[in-house]
């Protein structure tokens, strides 16, 4: 099948399976590159649906409507990881190019194939078991100790479908509820990592500094570019291991290798194959966002720096605060941006478009730097105010600090 161009503008489109926010923040940077991006989005009101001019609306679970995106497209990539595997394959049957293909995305799919193919590679990662029957969970923790966290293999993502048990009963009512599930030690750990790498069909590589991710109830709070005191040497490990999985699993696009930091080293927690929560920093915060690298990637074309912009970058998601309804708490949205803009005139903010829910992603700002501690209360407390309406002592922090 011959690569398909954008009759009007000459150049690859690209269909993305998804609109969420990072479908619209991949739109974004489309749009600097002359590519044409189509998004498959389940409804009109999705976040990517309201900024793209190329949107198929319909189910990622139908393959019908995957192959309706897929039509005419260059390479169709994605926004999240929860296609059908087997409709992938049938649409690279077909002739249309996936990127990453079904045999590289299942690993970031199913928990349970990631973590054997872990096994066979070699790779550290937290000791595991399959378990379908409570005895299965008692021998492991016979071994390891309680408590174990046993995990859905498919389907969970921001802390769903991950479990902390104590006992048994705990860890039978939860396979009853759920069937087979991975069981997993639970790592005495220092911090939470990320090692984002690209690649592309021809093999090319391009990594970012590594990251501490800072996860509340499960949910990915803050970023520290590059992770504050992580010795080099460990960097540079976490760094080859993320290469290493990506050339081994055939990844084309954006990988990304969440790690837990232990006292011994690190070890792979999960996998992205997709632009990720802990690489939004990258949009102010390098040369080339994990967005246009992305493109560039599954377009197969040459990747581009990933230099840091300053010393320091925090980004800080705005988690949906004291919403009821439709309606903020405090005072509205419009107003709260317009002090936000006030306040802090150079932190940048992206707002996901969104309806409001608490706890939920709505947007995300980013601070840069020199020092960690003034970077980091300036974003978290813009994204605190912005989410809730809350001066906290983060906000006093940075005010006093920038002697305002």
């Amino acid at each position: 099948m011959a690569s398909p161009l954008d009759p009007q503008t000459g150049l690859p489109v690209v269909a993305m399976i998804g609109g969420g926010q990072l479908s619209r923040m991949t739109q974004q940077a489309a749009i600097a590159l002359g590519q044409s991006l189509r998004v498959l989005a389940g409804d009109a009101t999705e976040s990517a649906a309201l900024v793209a001019a190329d949107v198929v609306l319909g189910d990622h679970r139908e393959l019908a409507d995957l192959v309706r995106a897929a039509d005419g497209a260059t390479v169709v990539t994605f926004d999240h990881e929860h296609v059908p595997t087997e409709h992938l394959r049938a649409l690279q049957d077909a002739g249309h190019r996936i990127a990453p293909g079904p045999a590289a995305l299942v690993h970031a799919q199913d928990k349970l194939v990631l973590r054997r193919a872990l096994r066979e590679a070699g790779e550290p990662q937290p000791a595991w078991t399959r378990a379908e029957r409570p005895d299965d969970v008692a021998r492991f923790a016979a071994d390891h100790g309680w408590p174990v966290v046993l995990k859905t293999p498919r389907g969970g993502y921001d802390g769903k479908g991950v479990f902390v048990v104590d006992d048994i009963a705990e860890a039978t009512g939860l396979l009853e509820r759920h069937g087979t599930l991975l069981v997993e030690e639970r790592v005495e750990m220092v911090r939470e990592l990320s090692a984002q790498v690209a690649r592309s069909p021809f093999g090319q590589v391009a990594v970012w500094p590594v990251v501490e991710t800072v996860q509340r109830d499960g949910v990915c709070a803050e970023v520290l570019a590059p992770a504050p005191d992580l010795p080099e040497a460990l960097a540079t490990s976490a760094q080859e291991l993320a290469v290493r999985i990506a050339d081994r699993l055939g990844v084309v696009g954006m990988l990304a290798v969440e790690l837990f930091q232990t006292a011994g080293g690190v070890l792979v927690n999960e996998l992205a194959m997709r632009p990720h929560n802990s690489g939004h920093w990258t949009i102010e915060g390098a040369r080339t966002s994990q967005f246009e690298q992305h493109l560039r990637a599954v377009l197969d074309y040459p990747l581009g720096s990933t230099a840091m912009t300053a010393p320091v970058v925090v980004m800080a998601n705005v988690l949906g605060g004291a919403a009821t309804g439709e309606d903020w708490s405090g005072a509205p949205l419009d107003e709260r941006i317009h002090h936000f803009m006030a306040h802090w005139p150079d932190v940048k903010l992206h707002w996901y478009g969104k309806g409001l829910r608490p706890g939920r992603k709505l947007g995300h700002v980013t601070a840069l730097g020199d020092d960690l501690a003034e970077v980091r209360a300036r974003a978290v407390a813009a994204a605190r105010y912005l989410a809730d309406g809350v001066v906290d002592d983060a906000f006093a922090f940075e005010t006093e600090h920038r002697g305002a």
